[in-house]
Protein backbone atom coordinates (compact mmCIF):
# COMPACT_ATOMS: atom_id res chain seq x y z
CA UNK A 1 0.00 0.00 0.00
CA UNK A 2 1.20 3.51 -0.82
CA UNK A 3 2.21 5.43 2.32
CA UNK A 4 1.00 8.90 3.23
CA UNK A 5 2.80 12.00 1.94
CA UNK A 6 3.97 14.71 4.31
CA UNK A 7 2.30 18.09 4.30
CA UNK A 8 5.37 19.60 2.64
CA UNK A 9 5.09 17.13 -0.22
CA UNK A 10 1.60 18.07 -1.37
CA UNK A 11 2.80 18.65 -4.90
CA UNK A 12 4.43 15.24 -5.02
CA UNK A 13 1.15 13.75 -3.70
CA UNK A 14 -0.80 15.36 -6.53
CA UNK A 15 1.72 13.99 -9.00
CA UNK A 16 1.45 10.44 -7.55
CA UNK A 17 -2.30 10.55 -8.00
CA UNK A 18 -1.78 11.08 -11.73
CA UNK A 19 0.74 8.27 -11.96
CA UNK A 20 -1.50 5.41 -10.87
CA UNK A 21 -0.85 2.34 -13.06
CA UNK A 22 -3.52 1.96 -15.76
CA UNK A 23 -4.41 -1.53 -14.51
CA UNK A 24 -5.25 -0.09 -11.07
CA UNK A 25 -7.37 2.66 -12.61
CA UNK A 26 -9.34 0.03 -14.54
CA UNK A 27 -9.59 -2.13 -11.41
CA UNK A 28 -10.86 0.73 -9.25
CA UNK A 29 -13.42 1.65 -11.93
CA UNK A 30 -14.74 -1.93 -12.07
CA UNK A 31 -14.92 -2.15 -8.27
CA UNK A 32 -16.79 1.18 -8.18
CA UNK A 33 -19.40 -0.27 -10.57
CA UNK A 34 -19.59 -3.42 -8.43
CA UNK A 35 -20.15 -1.31 -5.33
CA UNK A 36 -22.98 0.67 -6.97
CA UNK A 37 -24.65 -2.54 -8.17
CA UNK A 38 -24.14 -4.25 -4.81
CA UNK A 39 -25.36 -1.28 -2.77
CA UNK A 40 -28.47 -1.02 -4.95
CA UNK A 41 -29.17 -4.76 -4.86
CA UNK A 42 -28.60 -5.19 -1.14
CA UNK A 43 -30.52 -2.00 -0.38
CA UNK A 44 -33.42 -3.34 -2.43
CA UNK A 45 -33.39 -6.64 -0.51
CA UNK A 46 -33.32 -4.87 2.86
CA UNK A 47 -36.11 -2.43 1.97
CA UNK A 48 -38.46 -5.03 0.44
CA UNK A 49 -38.14 -7.42 3.38
CA UNK A 50 -38.43 -4.60 5.93
CA UNK A 51 -41.61 -3.28 4.29
CA UNK A 52 -43.12 -6.78 4.25
CA UNK A 53 -42.17 -7.18 7.92
CA UNK A 54 -43.88 -3.91 8.86
CA UNK A 55 -46.99 -4.69 6.81
CA UNK A 56 -47.51 -8.25 8.02
CA UNK A 57 -46.09 -7.65 11.53
CA UNK A 58 -44.44 -11.03 11.09
CA UNK A 59 -41.23 -12.19 9.48
CA UNK A 60 -39.82 -15.54 8.43
CA UNK A 61 -36.40 -16.73 9.54
CA UNK A 62 -35.02 -16.46 6.00
CA UNK A 63 -36.26 -12.88 5.57
CA UNK A 64 -34.77 -11.91 8.94
CA UNK A 65 -31.38 -13.24 7.85
CA UNK A 66 -31.71 -11.44 4.50
CA UNK A 67 -32.31 -8.12 6.27
CA UNK A 68 -29.22 -8.57 8.45
CA UNK A 69 -27.17 -9.82 5.48
CA UNK A 70 -28.14 -7.07 3.04
CA UNK A 71 -27.72 -4.31 5.64
CA UNK A 72 -24.23 -5.51 6.60
CA UNK A 73 -23.28 -5.72 2.93
CA UNK A 74 -24.45 -2.18 2.27
CA UNK A 75 -22.10 -1.00 5.01
CA UNK A 76 -19.39 -3.28 3.59
CA UNK A 77 -19.78 -1.69 0.14
CA UNK A 78 -19.19 1.74 1.67
CA UNK A 79 -16.07 0.58 3.51
CA UNK A 80 -14.70 -0.94 0.28
CA UNK A 81 -14.88 2.42 -1.47
CA UNK A 82 -13.34 4.25 1.48
CA UNK A 83 -10.57 1.65 1.65
CA UNK A 84 -9.74 1.99 -2.06
CA UNK A 85 -9.68 5.77 -1.72
CA UNK A 86 -7.42 5.61 1.33
CA UNK A 87 -4.94 3.32 -0.44
CA UNK A 88 -4.18 5.66 -3.30
CA UNK A 89 -5.14 9.15 -2.19
CA UNK A 90 -4.10 11.31 0.76
CA UNK A 91 -6.93 11.98 3.16
CA UNK A 92 -7.93 11.82 6.82
CA UNK A 93 -8.06 7.98 6.78
CA UNK A 94 -4.25 8.05 6.67
CA UNK A 95 -4.20 9.09 10.31
CA UNK A 96 -3.24 6.07 12.40
CA UNK A 97 -6.17 6.35 14.83
CA UNK A 98 -8.74 6.81 12.04
CA UNK A 99 -7.23 4.01 9.98
CA UNK A 100 -7.41 1.56 12.90
CA UNK A 101 -11.04 2.46 13.62
CA UNK A 102 -11.92 2.08 9.95
CA UNK A 103 -10.11 -1.28 9.79
CA UNK A 104 -12.10 -2.55 12.77
CA UNK A 105 -15.40 -1.49 11.17
CA UNK A 106 -14.45 -3.17 7.87
CA UNK A 107 -13.42 -6.38 9.62
CA UNK A 108 -16.62 -6.38 11.70
CA UNK A 109 -19.08 -6.00 8.79
CA UNK A 110 -17.04 -8.36 6.62
CA UNK A 111 -17.11 -11.16 9.21
CA UNK A 112 -20.74 -10.46 10.14
CA UNK A 113 -21.89 -10.68 6.52
CA UNK A 114 -20.03 -13.98 6.11
CA UNK A 115 -21.78 -15.38 9.17
CA UNK A 116 -25.20 -14.16 7.98
CA UNK A 117 -24.80 -15.74 4.54
CA UNK A 118 -23.68 -18.95 6.24
CA UNK A 119 -26.78 -19.04 8.48
CA UNK A 120 -28.96 -18.52 5.42
CA UNK A 121 -27.65 -21.70 3.81
CA UNK A 122 -27.67 -23.56 7.12
CA UNK A 123 -31.37 -22.67 7.38
CA UNK A 124 -32.03 -23.93 3.86
CA UNK A 125 -30.07 -27.09 4.58
CA UNK A 126 -32.00 -27.86 7.78
CA UNK A 127 -35.38 -27.18 6.17
CA UNK A 128 -34.82 -29.05 2.89
CA UNK A 129 -32.85 -32.14 3.92
CA UNK A 130 -34.68 -34.94 5.75
CA UNK A 131 -32.68 -35.93 8.82
CA UNK A 132 -33.03 -39.14 10.79
CA UNK A 133 -30.74 -38.34 13.73
CA UNK A 134 -32.60 -37.18 16.82
CA UNK A 135 -30.35 -34.17 17.46
CA UNK A 136 -30.68 -32.91 13.89
CA UNK A 137 -34.44 -33.41 14.03
CA UNK A 138 -34.58 -31.25 17.17
CA UNK A 139 -32.55 -28.55 15.40
CA UNK A 140 -34.90 -28.77 12.41
CA UNK A 141 -37.92 -28.17 14.67
CA UNK A 142 -36.34 -25.35 16.66
CA UNK A 143 -34.30 -23.56 13.96
CA UNK A 144 -36.82 -20.72 13.60
CA UNK A 145 -36.45 -19.78 17.27
CA UNK A 146 -32.68 -20.15 17.12
CA UNK A 147 -32.12 -17.74 14.21
CA UNK A 148 -32.36 -14.44 16.20
CA UNK A 149 -29.86 -15.78 18.74
CA UNK A 150 -27.55 -17.03 15.98
CA UNK A 151 -27.61 -13.59 14.37
CA UNK A 152 -26.84 -11.86 17.67
CA UNK A 153 -24.13 -14.40 18.39
CA UNK A 154 -22.61 -13.68 14.98
CA UNK A 155 -22.44 -9.98 15.85
CA UNK A 156 -20.69 -10.87 19.12
CA UNK A 157 -18.15 -13.15 17.42
CA UNK A 158 -17.51 -10.56 14.71
CA UNK A 159 -16.84 -7.97 17.41
CA UNK A 160 -14.29 -10.22 19.09
CA UNK A 161 -12.42 -10.78 15.81
CA UNK A 162 -12.44 -7.11 14.77
CA UNK A 163 -11.99 -4.98 17.92
CA UNK A 164 -8.37 -6.14 18.46
CA UNK A 165 -7.50 -4.09 15.36
CA UNK A 166 -7.92 -0.98 17.51
CA UNK A 167 -4.80 -1.98 19.45
CA UNK A 168 -2.69 -2.93 16.45
CA UNK A 169 -0.27 -0.28 15.22
CA UNK A 170 -0.39 -0.27 11.43
CA UNK A 171 3.16 0.03 10.16
CA UNK A 172 2.00 1.19 6.74
CA UNK A 173 0.17 4.24 8.08
CA UNK A 174 2.62 6.32 10.04
CA UNK A 175 0.75 9.60 10.55
CA UNK A 176 0.22 10.81 14.08
CA UNK A 177 -3.00 12.33 15.39
CA UNK A 178 -1.67 15.78 14.40
CA UNK A 179 -1.18 14.69 10.79
CA UNK A 180 2.64 14.55 10.91
CA UNK A 181 4.14 11.66 8.97
CA UNK A 182 7.57 10.18 8.54
CA UNK A 183 9.82 11.92 6.05
CA UNK A 184 10.17 8.80 3.91
CA UNK A 185 6.47 7.97 4.04
CA UNK A 186 6.21 7.96 0.23
CA UNK A 187 8.49 4.95 -0.06
CA UNK A 188 6.93 1.62 -0.97
CA UNK A 189 6.63 -1.16 1.55
CA UNK A 190 9.00 -3.99 0.79
CA UNK A 191 8.71 -6.04 3.96
CA UNK A 192 5.98 -7.25 6.20
CA UNK A 193 5.57 -5.98 9.73
CA UNK A 194 3.72 -7.49 12.68
CA UNK A 195 0.49 -5.62 11.81
CA UNK A 196 0.17 -7.63 8.57
CA UNK A 197 0.45 -10.88 10.51
CA UNK A 198 -2.12 -9.80 13.11
CA UNK A 199 -4.49 -8.69 10.36
CA UNK A 200 -4.15 -12.03 8.59
CA UNK A 201 -4.68 -14.01 11.81
CA UNK A 202 -7.80 -12.00 12.72
CA UNK A 203 -9.18 -12.43 9.22
CA UNK A 204 -8.63 -16.20 9.40
CA UNK A 205 -10.14 -16.37 12.89
CA UNK A 206 -13.31 -14.64 11.76
CA UNK A 207 -13.67 -16.48 8.44
CA UNK A 208 -12.65 -20.06 9.23
CA UNK A 209 -15.81 -21.39 10.90
CA UNK A 210 -18.36 -19.69 8.60
CA UNK A 211 -16.30 -20.83 5.63
CA UNK A 212 -16.33 -24.47 6.79
CA UNK A 213 -20.04 -24.33 7.64
CA UNK A 214 -20.86 -22.78 4.27
CA UNK A 215 -18.93 -25.41 2.31
CA UNK A 216 -20.45 -28.31 4.29
CA UNK A 217 -24.07 -27.09 4.18
CA UNK A 218 -23.80 -26.08 0.52
CA UNK A 219 -22.37 -29.49 -0.39
CA UNK A 220 -25.20 -31.22 1.50
CA UNK A 221 -27.78 -29.02 -0.22
CA UNK A 222 -26.38 -29.64 -3.68
CA UNK A 223 -26.23 -33.40 -3.05
CA UNK A 224 -29.80 -33.54 -1.72
CA UNK A 225 -31.28 -31.36 -4.46
CA UNK A 226 -29.42 -33.27 -7.18
CA UNK A 227 -30.64 -36.65 -5.91
CA UNK A 228 -34.20 -35.35 -5.68
CA UNK A 229 -33.97 -33.91 -9.20
CA UNK A 230 -32.71 -37.21 -10.65
CA UNK A 231 -35.57 -39.08 -8.94
CA UNK A 232 -38.16 -36.72 -10.40
CA UNK A 233 -36.62 -37.03 -13.86
CA UNK A 234 -36.99 -40.81 -13.68
CA UNK A 235 -40.75 -40.50 -13.13
CA UNK A 236 -41.34 -37.62 -15.52
CA UNK A 237 -40.39 -38.33 -19.13
CA UNK A 238 -43.10 -36.75 -21.25
CA UNK A 239 -42.80 -33.15 -20.01
CA UNK A 240 -40.56 -30.92 -17.94
CA UNK A 241 -41.82 -30.45 -14.42
CA UNK A 242 -41.44 -26.83 -13.22
CA UNK A 243 -40.29 -28.23 -9.85
CA UNK A 244 -37.25 -29.73 -11.57
CA UNK A 245 -36.35 -26.29 -12.94
CA UNK A 246 -36.69 -24.86 -9.44
CA UNK A 247 -34.31 -27.49 -8.06
CA UNK A 248 -31.79 -26.94 -10.87
CA UNK A 249 -31.93 -23.17 -10.33
CA UNK A 250 -31.33 -23.70 -6.61
CA UNK A 251 -28.32 -25.93 -7.35
CA UNK A 252 -26.86 -23.34 -9.73
CA UNK A 253 -27.35 -20.54 -7.20
CA UNK A 254 -25.64 -22.53 -4.42
CA UNK A 255 -22.70 -23.41 -6.69
CA UNK A 256 -22.43 -19.74 -7.69
CA UNK A 257 -22.46 -18.74 -4.02
CA UNK A 258 -19.66 -21.21 -3.23
CA UNK A 259 -17.52 -20.02 -6.15
CA UNK A 260 -18.00 -16.37 -5.18
CA UNK A 261 -17.43 -17.09 -1.49
CA UNK A 262 -14.21 -19.08 -1.96
CA UNK A 263 -12.78 -16.75 -4.62
CA UNK A 264 -13.50 -13.72 -2.43
CA UNK A 265 -11.81 -15.42 0.52
CA UNK A 266 -8.71 -16.15 -1.59
CA UNK A 267 -8.70 -12.58 -2.95
CA UNK A 268 -8.85 -11.09 0.55
CA UNK A 269 -5.87 -13.21 1.58
CA UNK A 270 -3.91 -12.09 -1.50
CA UNK A 271 -4.70 -8.45 -0.72
CA UNK A 272 -3.39 -8.89 2.80
CA UNK A 273 -0.23 -10.58 1.52
CA UNK A 274 0.37 -7.99 -1.21
CA UNK A 275 2.69 -4.99 -0.97
CA UNK A 276 2.87 -1.85 -3.08
CA UNK A 277 5.72 -3.13 -5.21
CA UNK A 278 5.16 -3.00 -8.96
CA UNK A 279 5.28 -6.78 -9.25
CA UNK A 280 2.11 -6.92 -7.12
CA UNK A 281 0.08 -4.42 -9.15
CA UNK A 282 -1.72 -7.01 -11.27
CA UNK A 283 -2.33 -9.25 -8.27
CA UNK A 284 -3.80 -6.36 -6.27
CA UNK A 285 -5.93 -5.20 -9.20
CA UNK A 286 -7.44 -8.62 -9.88
CA UNK A 287 -7.92 -9.34 -6.16
CA UNK A 288 -9.81 -6.08 -5.67
CA UNK A 289 -12.22 -6.92 -8.50
CA UNK A 290 -12.76 -10.51 -7.29
CA UNK A 291 -13.25 -9.47 -3.64
CA UNK A 292 -15.71 -6.75 -4.63
CA UNK A 293 -17.71 -9.11 -6.85
CA UNK A 294 -18.92 -11.42 -4.05
CA UNK A 295 -21.32 -9.12 -2.11
CA UNK A 296 -22.53 -7.52 -5.36
CA UNK A 297 -23.15 -10.57 -7.56
CA UNK A 298 -24.57 -12.62 -4.70
CA UNK A 299 -27.23 -9.96 -4.05
CA UNK A 300 -28.36 -10.32 -7.68
CA UNK A 301 -28.48 -14.12 -7.29
CA UNK A 302 -30.61 -13.77 -4.15
CA UNK A 303 -33.09 -11.54 -5.98
CA UNK A 304 -33.31 -13.95 -8.93
CA UNK A 305 -33.93 -17.09 -6.85
CA UNK A 306 -36.29 -15.47 -4.31
CA UNK A 307 -39.82 -15.35 -5.74
CA UNK A 308 -40.93 -12.50 -3.46
CA UNK A 309 -37.93 -10.33 -4.30
CA UNK A 310 -38.21 -11.15 -8.00
CA UNK A 311 -41.89 -10.15 -8.00
CA UNK A 312 -41.10 -6.88 -6.21
CA UNK A 313 -38.33 -6.13 -8.72
CA UNK A 314 -40.66 -6.81 -11.67
CA UNK A 315 -43.33 -4.58 -10.11
CA UNK A 316 -40.86 -1.71 -9.75
CA UNK A 317 -39.61 -2.17 -13.31
CA UNK A 318 -43.19 -2.21 -14.60
CA UNK A 319 -43.97 0.96 -12.63
CA UNK A 320 -41.02 2.87 -14.09
CA UNK A 321 -41.80 1.52 -17.55
CA UNK A 322 -45.36 2.86 -17.32
CA UNK A 323 -44.12 6.22 -16.02
CA UNK A 324 -41.63 6.45 -18.87
CA UNK A 325 -44.33 5.65 -21.43
CA UNK A 326 -46.58 8.33 -19.95
CA UNK A 327 -43.81 10.91 -20.13
CA UNK A 328 -42.88 10.10 -23.72
CA UNK A 329 -46.49 9.87 -24.96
Amino acid sequence: DAMVNTKSNTGRGDQSRKMLPPVLIVSITIVSIEVIVGFTGNGFIAIVNSINWIKSKNISSADMILIFLSTSRCILQVTIMIHIHSLYFTDVTKLSSVYKAFGAVWMFVNHASLWFSTWLYVLYCVKIINFTQRLLLQIKLRIAGMIPWLLLGSLGISSMTSLPLLWITPGTYLCSSTGNCRENSTDHITNWDSSHLYLLLLYFAGCFFPLVLSVVTSALLINSLWKHTKKMQCYIDSFRDPLIDVHLTAIKSIISFLVLYLSSFAAQILLTLSTSQSKDVWKVAVSLVVAGAYPSVHSIILIIVNSKLKLAFRTICQYFKCRLENVTS
